[in-house]
């Protein structure tokens, strides 16, 4: 397993998010479901960026979500800009992976959240390998070789 020293955001993507009027619930903010949805797009942007998802399909493995953490900090409602979206990566095992990820409103984090996830062989179920170039990239950025 090697793990992102303190204070470090190995493979860091950011994305610009737009609130739009469909993401507000009754009590006029942002409802917590779209957080789950901006979480994943930053995941896709991360694998575009490092790794993209072709490769691990290519290779007969997928990355799937095993557990979300959200803590909401500060509503977001449909008018705030800019809402500034990261994410990047802290742990990288074998065959799993823990990212952590904030958004940001004017530099405020509203919400942090820690998702982990793991790679699987699509023809066994079981546990997939991490391939050897995103450990490299990982620990590269992360000072770890």
């Amino acid at each position: 397993m090697w793990e992102a020293p303190q204070g470090t955001r190995p493979l860091l993507v950011e994305l610009a998010v737009q609130v739009q009027t469909y993401d507000i619930d009754f009590a006029s903010h942002v409802n917590n479901q779209v957080y789950v949805r901006w979480l994943e797009d930053l995941r896709m942007e991360l694998l575009r960026q490092h790794y993209p998802l072709k490769r691990f399909m290519d290779a007969g493995v997928a990355p799937i979500l095993a557990s979300t953490q959200i803590a909401y900090k500060k509503a977001i409602t449909l008018f705030d800009t800019p809402v500034i979206a990261r994410m990047w990566c802290i742990k990288l095992g074998r065959a799993t992976l823990t990212v952590e990820a904030e958004i940001c409103v004017g530099g405020t984090v509203c919400a942090h959240a820690v998702q982990r996830g793991m790679l699987v062989n699509l023809s066994t179920g079981r546990a997939g390998r991490m391939p050897k170039e995103l450990i490299e990239a990982f620990q590269r950025v992360a000072g770890t070789v």
